[in-house]
C-alpha cells in the first residue's frame, strides 16, 4: 500500500514527504509537474517509492491502475499563483484535478487530505469555515472555494475521511522555487542579505505602514496538523493558521534581528531598525489593489474541536528557525 503525495516537489508537499519519512514511511508515490525542474531539489534528501508526472498519474488513476493499492492521498498539487490571470488553467489545475482525486478516494474508501486556502475569505474580517464568510478576491481563491463547496456536497455520503486544510500564510524551508509567490519571510531575508535592509508596503485599507496583519504559520506546524488528520478518522474543512494576526513589521523585525544575531550583532527594537533605515516602505502596488488581504486570522475553534492540541510557533520563533536554515543552505 502506498501514500500518494501530490505537489510532492513543492513547498508543503516536500515537507510532508519529509514528515512521513521521519515516521519511517517511504512507500510514497511522489506526484508533481517538473516543468520547473529546480523543484526536484526539495526531494533530494527524501525517500520515495516512485515519482510520477501529474498527467501520467491522472491517466493511471482514471484507468484503475491504483485501485486497491493506496492507503491515503495527501493532495497538495495546485497552481498557487494568486496573480495568475488564466482562469481556465487555474480551474483545470486546482478544481478539476482535485475533483478527480476526491472521486477516486471516495470510491476506494481511503483518506483524502487536501490543501485549501485562506484566500477563500477574501477581504472579510471573520475567518470561520462557513459559507457566509467566504468571498474570494481572485480566481485562485475562487478555485479553492469552489472545490470546498464540492467537498461539502460529497461529505454527506462519504464513508472515508475527507479533510480540507485552509492554509494561512505558510513560510519555511523548501519554498525557494516559488519565486514571487514565496513567503514574505523568504523575500525579506534575501533583501537583507543583499541590500542590508528590507522593504514593506506602505499603509493601505486603513493600516499604517507595515501594519497590515496576516496569520503567519511555520511549515513545521503545517506538517504536524496534516499528520494529525492522517491519524484520525474525521472529516471536514479546517483553518490551519496560528490563530494570531501579526503585522508585516513583526516579520521584518524578526528577520533583521535573526540576521544580525547570526552575524554577531545585537538585536534592535523595531523603532531603532526604522531609524537606522533597516526597514523601508514602498508604494502599495496598483495591481494588488482590491485583491489584497490586509488582515487574516484563523479561527481555530473547529481545529481544536477535532482534537488538535499542538501549540503554534510565533513569528519570532518560526523566523528564527527559518533564518538558521537559510543561513546554512
Amino acid at each position: 500500500m502506498y501514500i500518494i503525495v501530490t505537489g510532492a516537489c513543492g513547498f508543503i508537499g516536500a515537507n510532508l514527504v519529509k514528515g512521513l519519512n521521519r515516521r519511517g514511511i517511504d512507500r510514497i508515490i511522489a506526484v508533481d509537474n517538473l516543468s520547473r525542474a529546480d523543484k526536484f531539489k526539495n526531494l533530494v534528501n527524501c525517500e520515495v517509492a516512485d515519482y510520477l508526472d501529474k498527467q501520467e498519474f491522472l491517466d493511471l488513476v482514471e484507468d484503475g491502475y491504483f485501485d486497491g493499492s493506496v492507503e491515503a492521498v495527501l493532495h497538495q498539487g495546485a497552481c498557487s499563483d494568486t496573480m495568475e490571470s488564466d482562469g481556465r488553467y487555474m480551474m483545470m489545475n486546482n478544481y478539476r484535478y482535485s475533483s478527480t482525486l476526491l472521486d477516486f478516494c471516495l470510491d476506494q474508501e481511503i483518506p483524502f487530505l487536501y490543501a485549501s486556502s485562506a484566500s477563500v475569505y477574501g477581504s472579510g474580517k471573520r475567518f470561520e469555515e462557513i459559507r457566509s464568510c467566504e468571498a474570494p478576491l481572485n480566481v485562485y481563491g475562487y478555485s479553492k472555494f469552489l472545490f470546498d463547496q464540492r467537498v461539502r456536497q460529497r461529505l454527506q455520503d462519504a464513508v472515508s475521511p475527507v479533510v480540507g486544510l485552509r492554509y494561512f500564510n505558510v513560510y519555511g524551508p523548501c519554498e525557494q522555487h516559488k519565486q514571487r509567490m514565496a513567503s514574505v519571510a523568504f523575500h525579506l531575508y534575501n533583501q537583507f542579505r543583499t541590500d542590508g535592509r528590507v522593504k514593506l508596503f506602505e499603509g493601505c485599507d486603513g493600516y499604517s505602514d507595515g501594519e497590515q496583519c496576516r496569520d503567519f504559520v511555520y511549515i513545521d506546524d503545517v506538517v504536524k496538523v496534516n499528520l494529525h488528520f492522517l491519524d484520525q478518522r474525521c472529516s471536514g474543512i479546517f483553518n490551519l493558521g496560528t490563530g494570531r494576526a501579526e503585522p508585516f513589521n513583526a516579520v521584518a523585525h524578526a528577520i533583521v534581528n535573526a540576521c544580525r544575531v547570526a552575524a554577531g550583532d545585537a538585536p534592535l527594537s523595531l523603532v531603532e531598525q526604522k531609524r537606522q533605515g533597516l526597514i523601508e516602505y514602498v508604494a502599495f502596488p496598483e495591481a494588488l489593489k482590491g485583491k489584497y488581504q490586509s488582515f487574516t486570522q484563523a479561527d481555530l475553534s473547529n481545529l481544536r474541536a477535532a482534537g488538535y492540541r499542538g501549540e503554534f510557533a510565533t513569528v519570532e520563533q518560526g523566523v528564527g528557525q527559518y533564518v538558521k536554515h537559510l543561513s546554512n543552505i
